[in-house]
């Protein structure tokens, strides 16, 4: 028995999110039942983060017996998968090998559409935001988030971690033409996290919270004092890096 890591990227457009539910198909269920079909065993993969419907992007570990070598199970597996999933890399792993439970370094990206008229054709992958944003405010903003802080009031009420203190390494805010990308870093995300702090930074750029008051934000820890929670189709998990 050997225990295998993918890295999965996904439009999570068609899905309720990563990790099974009884009221849609799920990018895991997806996974599961094709690596059934390729190694002839009952497969469960376990994916680093509980992404919600609509976020694209995760890693994965499953455990199997198949004599297929670890670095060509990608290539066999997407041959098996729909063409919004996509399996970028398969590796062996140690077998106690964990994606939730390691020490890592996860960067997400957020992607805004600023401009005055949607586009249909990037309306599954950003969040249209048609007022006029403030960047330096929400740069200044964003600097209050950066470090080792008590992160209840960007998290979901329904969580239920007991741990709400977490790590921001670096958090960016990356405007290139009509889009805004904002980059954050960190140690590990509370529920809805990074997408509550998005819509605060927005609500900053917009002039509704001074940077300074996102500092208040964070010292509150109320979930009611930050903005409101940005849709998933703009979230992007775009790496983990595991310590050895």
């Amino acid at each position: 028995m050997k225990r295998l890591k993918l890295t999965v990227a996904y439009d999570g457009t068609n899905y309720c999110g990563w990790q099974i539910q009884p009221n849609g198909i799920t990018v895991e269920e997806v996974l599961n039942r094709a690596l059934r079909k390729l190694t002839g065993e009952e497969i469960t993969v376990i994916g680093a983060s509980r992404t919600d419907s609509g976020v694209h992007g995760n890693v994965a570990v499953f455990d199997s017996e198949t004599s297929i070598p670890p670095e060509r199970i990608s290539y066999a597996l997407n041959q098996r998968l729909p063409d919004d999933i996509v399996v970028i890399r398969s590796e062996e792993v140690p077998a106690d090998w964990h994606p939730r439970y390691c020490n890592s370094k996860k960067t997400y990206e957020y992607h805004i559409l600023n401009a005055k008229i949607p586009d249909p054709t990037r309306r599954l992958t950003r969040y249209f935001v048609s007022f006029d944003l403030d960047i330096e405010k929400m740069k200044k903003a964003a600097q209050y988030l950066v470090g080792t802080h008590d992160f209840v009031s960007f998290c979901n009420v329904r969580t239920d971690v007991e741990d709400t203190v977490r790590t921001i390494y670096s958090l960016d805010i990356l405007p290139v033409g009509d889009e805004i990308t904002i980059r954050i870093q960190g140690n590990g995300f509370l529920y809805n996290m990074v997408r509550i702090i998005v819509g605060t930074l927005v609500r900053v750029g917009r002039g509704f919270y001074t940077p300074e008051q996102v500092q208040e934000i964070l010292e509150a820890k109320n979930r009611k004092a930050a903005g409101v929670t940005a849709p998933p189709q703009g979230l992007f998990l775009v790496g983990i890096e595991y310590e050895e």
